[in-house]
């Protein structure tokens, strides 16, 4: 159980090939993206210097998926980060952006932990129903920042905004007339 709360070590060899000292394997970038979006921490290092090549790697999965089309960052945020490097906001910007992602999670298991207590609205026919939707819903979004994408998924996120949304028309009919 220790192991996993400590970094997943990954040692880059002089050949640029990467090796996970806990499988005794070689891994891909794509399979150091899976192990973060499992919730790993994951530590890159060069073994000749022993430099820390983390964040260089971590820079390079994001390049590659956003140029597959997988894009969660929008021009204008990428455009004010390259701002930031030659500005004096640079000092800023670090903490902003970790205090704005914490905020989200947050946010986000908040959110579900309310979904699963037990309240008035839990009793109203059909409420289950919503809180899975709810559920898929947080999952979708929370897909484009820490899980995969692509063109199936995206399908069924629709798919599931639109259930949704009907489900929410439904609700709120139901609250109106419970008004009344």
């Amino acid at each position: 159980m220790a192991e996993t709360t400590k970094p997943l070590l990954i040692k880059r060899y002089a050949s640029r090939r990467l090796y996970n000292t806990e499988t005794s394997d070689y891994v891909t970038l794509e399979d150091i993206a899976g192990f973060i979006r499992a919730g790993r921490e994951v530590q890159i290092v060069d073994l000749k210097s022993g430099d820390d090549l983390t964040r260089q790697y971590l820079l390079q999965i994001i390049a590659e998926h956003e140029s597959r089309g997988e894009s969660v960052l929008p021009v204008d945020v990428l455009t004010d980060l390259v701002r930031s490097y030659t500005s004096q906001a640079s000092s800023v910007v670090p903490q902003f952006l970790a205090a704005s992602f914490e905020m989200l999670r947050d946010g986000q298991s908040k959110m579900m932990e309310n979904m699963t207590k037990v309240s008035p609205m839990a009793q109203m026919p059909g409420f289950d129903a919503m809180r899975a939707q709810q559920q898929a819903f947080l999952k979708a979004m929370s897909g484009g920042m820490m899980g995969a994408t692509g063109p199936a998924s995206e399908k069924s996120s629709d798919d599931n905004l639109d259930d949704i949304k009907k489900q929410l028309a439904e609700l709120q009919s139901k609250l109106s007339k419970m008004g009344k």
